[in-house]
């Protein structure tokens, strides 16, 4: 089983493309409870999780406020993390993403937005919206 917790920075720990690297199973109630609306509340900006593969592929929107192009979305287990991983490519957005963990005794997301723009790592949450 993994172990469920807000990482520590997890700046190293950005996941390998699909098909690589150690990828621990997520089972199905895990997936589920990552789905939703989450806040960022520094900035207003809405992350849209609104379903998680069993192949941890994830459907997501992304607002800033207006809709910002997700190029890639996915969850996996590794090193008794559960990490999520979204990358941005439109306007203003070359590649930046986020590596974030999910904290399950907080409900909330936690880790680094990586601005590919301005080359910056900013330390990032999420919560839950109603």
């Amino acid at each position: 089983a993994i172990a469920i917790h807000l990482a520590d920075k997890p700046r190293a720990m950005i996941p390998a493309p699909a098909g690589t690297g150690t990828t621990e199973e997520i089972p199905a109630p895990l997936r589920e409870k990552l789905a939703g609306r989450w806040l960022r509340p520094d900035g207003g900006y809405v992350l849209t999780i609104r379903s998680v593969g069993a192949d941890g592929r994830v459907d997501a929107a992304y607002e800033n406020p207006q809709p910002i192009h997700v190029a890639k979305a996915e969850v996996r287990g590794q090193g008794g993390f559960l990490l999520l991983y979204v990358e941005l490519r439109d306007r203003n957005y070359p590649g930046s993403y986020y590596t974030l963990s999910y904290g399950e005794g907080t409900d909330q997301l936690g880790g680094v937005y990586h601005h590919a723009g301005l080359n910056q790592d900013l330390d990032v949450s999420f919560v839950r919206l109603p």
